[in-house]
């Protein structure tokens, strides 16, 4: 079996980590928007508006969430006609890395639909090259303009980071990830859980911070990336520093 590799099976993700190191975002962007625009359609969604700055993205995001927390919601872009308007094409306005947990439906916590929200989820929201590539992908080339990350009350990866010992198959490495923010909590007054929970997702906002594209677009005033809180009992989310 040949061991070479066409340039049709480079990733998306290397296209990012590779080229924002040696060209920079800008260049980055225009390469990846060639692809990602290569199927548009004429009749394709609008794209997130110019104007729109990464503080009222945050607004629009936590808007919807409490029209969740108040039972108010108006479950916009749900609809087959806005399933079939972004079939061809996305331009979400927020992107949010989130726990897989089953209790945490994203576009149902914040009230969004089809082509609304970027999602990448992960058990304990943890920042990988994988996950960070997809963000950066969100970002640079769809335009979105905030990012969170989003951690839930009694978090079972935290949790168990918390507890340590042995996991089977490649549970351990979740729990590697997460292990380092612990450290911030030592001390600490209230819950364990809860402050674990919360320091996870300082450092993970702070690892994504480290990516050059990310960090690029937040130093233009293009992106801002926030953490949060998702509070199983209420519903809503509490806006991390």
């Amino acid at each position: 079996m040949s061991n070479s590799i066409s340039p049709t099976q480079i990733s998306r993700r290397n296209l990012l980590k590779f080229g924002a190191a040696a060209l920079g975002t800008s260049a980055v962007t225009a390469t990846l928007s060639c692809v990602s625009t290569s199927k548009m359609q004429v009749n394709q969604p609008s794209a997130v508006p110019a104007n729109l700055s990464p503080d009222d993205a945050l607004n629009l995001l936590m808007e919807g969430n409490q029209r969740f927390v108040s039972e108010k919601r108006i479950n916009p872009h749900q609809s087959f006609g806005r399933m079939a308007e972004v079939a061809e094409h996305q331009t979400p306005f927020a992107a949010l890395l989130s726990c897989a947990d089953s209790r945490v439906p994203v576009e149902i916590v914040f009230d969004q639909g089809f082509g609304d929200l970027f999602v990448v989820r992960q058990a304990g929201n943890v920042v990988t090259p994988e996950e960070t590539g997809s963000l950066e992908f969100g970002t640079a080339v769809l335009g979105s303009k905030v990012i969170m990350v989003l951690g839930h009350e009694r978090c079972g990866a935290v949790k168990a980071a918390i507890k340590g010992g042995e996991f089977p198959g490649k549970i351990g490495s979740l729990v590697a990830a997460i292990a380092p923010a612990l450290t911030s909590i030592e001390g600490q007054n209230g819950d364990p859980l809860e402050n674990g929970i919360k320091a996870n997702v300082s450092w993970q906002v702070n690892q994504l911070k480290k990516s050059p594209v990310i960090s690029e677009l937040i130093a233009a005033g293009k992106l801002k990336i926030v953490g949060g809180y998702y509070d199983l009992d209420t519903g809503e989310v509490e806006v991390l520093s």
